[in-house]
């Protein structure tokens, strides 16, 4: 990996992570706490009761250890040439363990709510990193 790429994964990674961001914290306040995410990803590291760690992973995952990983998979991933779509692509595979560990206690309607709006939340995380990604990088 050359350093342009992952400086462009990088700032594509911060923008994403903040959209990713904004869109999990609606979720949070229309199901008016329902879903705990950062309580989730905190209990999965084992720091049960501690949302700031929980946060921390995700910041940390989504700006750096994703956008990184998405460098060395592009090639493979479908979408054509698009960063954008590769991205959607990518981001898709992370939201499967997603949905499976950050669903918490919930079920009913509230988990196909969550299943639904967490998956578009990841497409357009993917969107993001690979649009940012793409137009930093520049023309092949």
């Amino acid at each position: 990996m050359n350093g342009n790429r992952i400086r462009s994964a990088v700032a594509g990674g911060i923008a994403a992570t903040a959209v990713l961001s904004l869109l999990l914290l609606l979720l949070e306040v229309q199901t008016r706490s329902a879903m705990e995410l950062f309580y989730v990803i905190a209990r999965f590291i084992g720091t049960p009761d501690d949302p700031a760690a929980g946060f921390a992973l995700f910041a940390v995952a989504g700006t750096v250890a994703w956008p990184l990983l998405f460098v060395a998979l592009e090639p493979y991933l479908p979408g054509g040439p698009d960063p954008a779509a590769r991205g959607v692509a990518f981001a898709s595979l992370l939201w499967v363990p997603f949905v499976i560990t950050g669903r918490g206690d919930i079920g009913g309607p509230l988990l196909a709510l969550f299943v639904a709006y967490t998956l578009f939340a990841h497409w357009a995380y993917g969107f993001t990193l690979g649009a940012v990604y793409g137009r930093l990088l520049g023309p092949a």
